[in-house]
């Protein structure tokens, strides 16, 4: 019964987590390069001119990650019933959730130190980027790598999350185990 009622909560806690992230994630992003949002994803996203630069970066956070829970989860809250008990189903989806964040926060920060170390000046790119009136192409360039850096976190992160259940599973299996091997004796 607990399972069944904890898909759906499941799936929306993966989706308020992910569309948090994004706006959390924006705010840095908007920090390195104001003109990736104010002339791309504004536009991208349809945000008004006369919303504030700051909450703007913030819902485009949202809209651009909330769906990625639900993706993550659809992953993750069925690997979740291989654990038998309920309070470990619980604890074993909560704890690859928290998995799931940590991969993409540090798999975006590599990204970004990646860029820092190694995105210098591009004439090519860079020439491209001033005709479409960025100003600054390089922090341009860095937010970009963040941003895809932190989608491939977030799909590495499906495979740390597995790995974190199928832990739990075996942990669980380990114990059940050692309890039956203590009742034959």
């Amino acid at each position: 019964m607990i399972r069944s009622l904890s898909v759906p909560a499941f799936l929306l806690l993966a989706c308020l987590l992910s569309g948090a992230y994004g706006m959390l994630h924006n705010q840095v992003s908007y920090s390195i390069s104001e003109e990736y949002f104010t002339k791309f994803k504004f536009d991208q996203f349809g945000i008004s001119p006369e919303t504030p630069e700051r909450l703007g970066a913030a819902i485009v956070g949202w809209q651009a990650s909330w769906w990625m829970g639900a993706f993550i989860g659809l992953f993750l809250i069925p690997a979740g019933m291989l654990v038998r008990g309920d309070v470990g189903y619980v604890f074993a989806v909560l704890r690859s959730f928290v998995v799931v964040l940590s991969t993409t926060m540090l798999v975006g920060a590599l990204g970004l130190l990646l860029a820092l170390v190694f995105a210098g000046s591009n004439p090519d790119v860079d020439s491209m980027l001033r005709e479409a009136m960025i100003t600054d192409p390089i922090a341009f360039r860095r937010t970009a790598s963040l941003h895809n850096a932190s989608y491939i976190g977030g799909l590495l992160g499906i495979f740390a999350g597995w790995a974190s259940i199928l832990r739990s599973f075996l942990r669980e299996n380990e114990r059940l185990n050692l309890e039956s091997r203590e009742g034959e004796e």
